[in-house]
């Protein structure tokens, strides 16, 4: 079922920018739009979920240590 949304005219220019060919259609776009969004996010909780597990393990130094060790 198809259905019709409004769009302001600087989405529609943003969106046409976007286009990797003249016939690409808007939901096209919205889609891959869509998969990056969901990429980013899997990727972000896959190195939040490491970063507990290193903070569950100790692995952790402060950023006064940080600072110190790269003056050296």
């Amino acid at each position: 079922m198809a259905t019709t949304i409004q769009i302001s005219s600087l989405l529609q220019q943003e969106l046409t920018k976007r286009k990797l060919h003249d016939r690409e259609t808007y939901e096209s776009i919205v889609w891959d739009l869509l998969e990056d969004v969901s990429e980013v996010n899997q990727e972000t909780k896959d190195e939040i979920a490491r970063s507990r597990e290193q903070a569950r393990q100790g692995k952790l130094i402060s950023l006064h240590q940080l600072m110190n060790e790269r003056k050296r």
